[in-house]
């Protein structure tokens, strides 16, 4: 059993990471910026719910002591994308260090991922500028990673709305750095069992990697 911390734990993608955590019997600290707003985080055997805000330095190291592991999730949409992840790597990556947790799985973007040698889909003539904007948020967040000393790893899902209905089935391929096939699109609930199984199993070192179906 560890001790993992999941920021972003209201999101599609962090409700799914909190309750796979979980129900593996692993002790769960869900990071929301306001923990009235999801009192069903907390169900689950194992669960706590804590304020806190992923940009924060501070917050982020008090927040990750004693834990094993933790998990990036958030997402802001009320602020530029790249002032958000700049701000949340800095913060996870000096946070984590203080706090003494090695280990990180960030749940990144398919658009950064390649469509040919060394062109990433972001780059591509046709891809939209509003959506090139936030691609290049995460970007800028893989550049934080990269120059830290965390052995961190950025799942990136393919690059369309991922399913927010289907049931876990447990079953997911990680690939390497291309855009892999859209269709069946993924789960939250698949994508989520992949991050566990990262903490769990730590496979995939300093690098971004596609998961899919």
């Amino acid at each position: 059993m560890s001790r993992i911390v999941v920021f972003g734990a209201g999101g599609r993608a962090g409700r799914r990471v909190v309750a796979e955590a979980a129900g593996r019997g692993h002790e769960v600290t869900a990071v929301v910026r306001d923990p009235a707003k999801y009192p069903a985080l907390a169900e689950p055997p194992g669960v706590r719910v804590v304020a806190g805000d992923v940009t924060d330095l501070d917050g982020v190291a008090e927040a990750a002591a004693g834990h094993d592991a933790a998990v990036q999730a958030a997402a802001r949409m009320d602020m530029p994308s790249a002032e958000f992840y700049t701000a949340a790597a800095r913060a996870l990556t000096g946070g984590l260090a203080r706090a003494g947790v090695s280990r990180l799985v960030a749940v990144g973007i398919g658009s950064l991922l390649e469509v040919s040698p060394g062109v990433r889909l972001v780059d591509t003539p046709d891809f939209p500028a509003d959506a090139r904007a936030f691609s290049l948020g995460h970007a800028a967040e893989l550049e934080v990673f990269e120059k830290s000393e965390l052995d961190w790893v950025v799942l990136a899902p393919p690059p369309v709305f991922l399913d927010d209905s289907e049931s876990r089935t447990g079953r997911y391929r990680i690939g390497g750095g291309q855009v892999p096939a859209l269709e069946p699109p993924l789960s939250f609930a698949d994508l989520a069992v992949a991050v566990v199984d990262e903490v769990e199993r730590p496979g995939h070192h300093r690098v971004q990697v596609a998961v899919s179906y």
